[in-house]
C-alpha cells in the first residue's frame, strides 16, 4: 500500500513548482493585447464619421486614455485606443494609440492630426 501511495503522489511532487509558458518563443498564439490592438485597428479603419461616443465605446470598449476640452463653444472628447506596438514595457502609452475625436458627442475625426483639424478656426 505504501509503494502504491508513493507511486501515485511522487510525480505530483516533481510538478509542484513547474510553470508552463503558453506563449513561449516560437509559439504563434496571440496575446490579449495583440488581439485587442488588431480589433481596434480594424474597427477604426472601418469607422464612419458622425458615430456617437456611446456607439464607439460599445464597439471598442473602454479607451486606454481620455482627454476632454472646450473650444469655440464646443465640447471635445478624445478617446485613445491601442492600435500599435512601440515599447516592450508591458504598458500602453499614448504613442501606441489612435485618438478618436468627438465634438459635442459626435465623431469628427481620428488619427494624429484629427485634434488640430477639429479645433481649427
Amino acid at each position: 500500500m505504501r509503494v502504491l501511495t508513493l507511486a501515485t503522489f511522487l510525480p505530483l511532487l516533481f510538478l509542484a513548482g513547474c510553470v508552463i509558458d503558453v506563449n513561449a518563443p516560437g509559439d504563434n498564439s496571440e496575446s490579449d493585447w495583440q488581439a485587442r490592438q488588431r480589433r481596434n485597428l480594424h474597427a477604426i479603419e472601418h469607422m464612419q464619421l458622425g458615430k456617437t461616443r456611446a456607439s464607439v465605446e460599445s464597439e471598442l470598449g473602454d479607451p486606454d486614455f481620455t482627454d476632454s476640452f472646450k473650444r469655440n463653444g464646443s465640447t471635445f472628447v478624445v478617446l485613445y485606443y491601442r492600435t500599435r506596438h512601440m515599447h516592450d514595457d508591458g504598458r500602453t502609452t499614448k504613442d501606441e494609440t489612435t485618438p478618436l475625436v468627438f465634438a459635442d458627442g459626435s465623431l469628427v475625426g481620428w488619427g494624429e492630426s484629427a485634434i488640430d483639424h477639429a479645433t481649427a478656426n
